[in-house]
């Protein structure tokens, strides 16, 4: 059995332009002052990193992973969940995904998409030269605005939608494979692929592709009453990735997953800081002992009551806490009496 790698922290939230989250090593230095040990970093972000220097450059990769060293922490992945969105947008969300773009393609939906495919291209080169072996992403989504089946889909549109994502993302879904990285989606609301049946259908259409994998956030599935539990089972071989982040879903006589437009407090689903909602982490963590799950754990904070940098400091307690630094010997190796074949066979009466 492998010990999971941890306690990390998703940067993408906490990013600021005032210190210490404006600078890659003071950001790091108050990370690792939380007792995190890993950082995932937001390749969007140029406060933190410059993408395209770290596809180019190993000396710039060096530099960046001593930088953190240096400042007690390591990186864990890279991620392009902007970028990831744009590679696949439906018209009706041109304007409201626009500002996820760089200022010079924005208002032109073709360029941006193209725009979006390079950054990937850039990620992909930039993980491997910083070493790491995951990177977490968005799909985007096309078929996103016919989720509910009313007025009636036209025969055969989701299909088209989907083979196109996938004709979309097969060449980038390659360049990961030359740099020997798994491209981790991030199941998602607002994605089109947002559970697991979705990804299967994704799956199907870039024929299996070995580095077409899953980053596991446990909220985005209770959210929508999945069973977050048994998703692992269903998907261990997919899942290389993992966000600890907390949800809860209070039920509700006057609304249900759709949370009938409110707000992020007054909706029957809500992001909750780690601990204080409904995830049964003891039994998540245990899974991920049993099953040789060695990637990092990553907080990822998201919650509509209390303070970020609250529920960062009381993260990295929390997934402290539920690493479990595995056995490598059974409990009762103290009553082994030893054995060999021979000794079977006469215990069997088979002699």
């Amino acid at each position: 059995m492998k010990t999971i790698k941890g306690p990390a922290i998703f940067l993408a939230q906490f990013a600021g332009d005032d210190a210490p989250f404006n600078r890659l090593d003071t950001i790091a230095a108050w990370a690792s002052g939380l007792g995190y040990t890993g950082v995932q970093i937001p390749s969007w972000d140029t406060r933190l990193i410059d993408l395209k220097q770290a596809a180019e450059s190993q000396d710039y990769c060096d530099e960046l992973k001593g930088t953190l060293a240096d400042n007690g922490v390591k990186l864990t992945e890279l991620s392009t969940h902007l970028q990831g969105q744009l590679v696949a947008v439906h018209p009706v969300y041109d304007e409201v995904f626009d500002g996820f773009a760089a200022p010079e393609v924005q208002g032109n939906p073709s360029a941006r998409q193209a725009w979006a495919v390079e950054q990937l291209h850039l990620a992909a080169k930039a993980s491997r030269n910083l070493g790491l072996t995951d990177h977490a992403t968005f799909s985007g989504s096309l078929a996103w605005p016919f989720l509910y089946p009313w007025p009636q889909r036209p025969a055969g549109l989701i299909e088209t939608a989907f083979d196109e994502l996938a004709r979309r993302w097969r060449p980038i879904l390659d360049a990961f494979d030359e740099a020997g990285v798994n491209l981790c989606y991030e199941i998602h609301p607002g994605e089109d692929l947002h559970d697991g049946i979705t990804f299967e259908m994704f799956l199907e259409r870039v024929g299996h592709h070995p580095r077409c994998h899953i980053l596991y956030d446990p909220s985005h599935l209770i959210l929508q009453q999945l069973d977050y539990l048994g998703f692992l089972d269903v998907y261990r071989e997919r899942i290389k990735m993992f966000h600890v982040k907390d949800a809860e879903f209070n039920s509700s006589p006057k609304q249900g997953i759709y949370s009938g437009y409110q707000s992020w407090t007054e909706r029957a689903g809500r992001f909750r800081s780690l601990g204080d909602g409904q995830i049964d982490f003891k039994r998540i963590f245990s899974w991920m002992a049993a099953h040789d799950y060695d990637g990092w754990a990553v907080l990822e904070w998201e919650c509509c009551l209390k303070h970020p940098e609250v529920g960062a400091r009381e993260g990295a307690a929390f997934i402290r806490d539920h690493i479990i630094e595995v056995t490598e010997r059974a409990f009762d190796d103290f009553a082994d009496a030893g054995s060999d074949q021979a000794a079977n066979r006469r215990i069997l009466g088979l002699d």
